[in-house]
């Protein structure tokens, strides 16, 4: 954990001590939700969290609705595509109802890696993704902390980053043709979302990344 950065660091320690607090005080498991937009430093966050409190990972990214082709995605406004982004009912019944209920949890991944299909939509892997319960639930990525699943979220966190920030890491782990599809099709959708679904003063917790900025407490759902 050297190698990280100062203010990932911080938040890393910020959410493994609120993690800790809330599971000695509460029943198991818990079901944090680590939200954020794009190349804001969320899934490195979960990632580091994780083993510190014997948590699994749920990558929201495998629910993202692979059916709707791009064409579709583009015609329609930021609103409807923050809506539909993620296949929330499947998130909801394969991962997270069973995991709560110390279950284990199965599902088909969307397949990015395959590329995109001739008719503009993605294929679902064929292996399963597995879970084993664990007394802690990480759902970790944009649109994570959706209020259609709050009854299951017991922590929601925002991890947040300036835009040259966000812009510069995902620049560092993707193609600049894929980029610029990408921020047409995605960054409004996600300004949407953190605005007017998920403002920041609807989760639990809110921290920066990509400055030194102490963490803040948003106001609990």
């Amino acid at each position: 954990m050297n190698t990280v950065p100062a203010d990932l660091r911080l938040a890393v320690e910020t959410v493994v001590a609120e993690i800790r607090r809330r599971v000695r005080n509460g029943a198991l498991p818990l079901v944090v939700a680590v939200d954020g937009r794009s190349g804001s430093g969320k899934s490195t966050v979960a990632e580091l969290v994780a083993p510190r409190v014997r948590a699994t990972i749920v990558p929201t990214d495998d629910f993202f609705a692979a059916s709707i082709p791009n064409f579709d995605w583009d015609v329609r406004t930021p609103a409807q595509r923050a809506s539909a982004a993620i296949d929330w009912r499947r998130l909801r019944t394969e991962a997270i109802e069973p995991l709560r209920a110390g279950q284990p949890a199965w599902w088909r991944a969307f397949d990015f890696g395959a590329g995109v299909r001739p008719d503009g939509s993605y294929a679902m892997q064929r292996d399963l993704t597995v879970r084993s319960p664990c007394p802690v639930v990480i759902l970790d990525g944009a649109y994570s902390a959706r209020p259609e699943l709050a009854d299951l979220i017991d922590f929601a966190v925002l991890i947040q980053a300036p835009a040259a920030v966000r812009h510069e890491r995902l620049a560092a782990r993707e193609t600049p043709q894929f980029l610029e599809l990408w921020h047409a099709r995605w960054d409004e959708a996600e300004a949407y979302y953190f605005e007017h679904v998920r403002p920041p003063a609807t989760l639990d917790l809110v921290l920066t990344t990509g400055s030194l900025s102490a963490p803040t407490l948003g106001t609990p759902t």
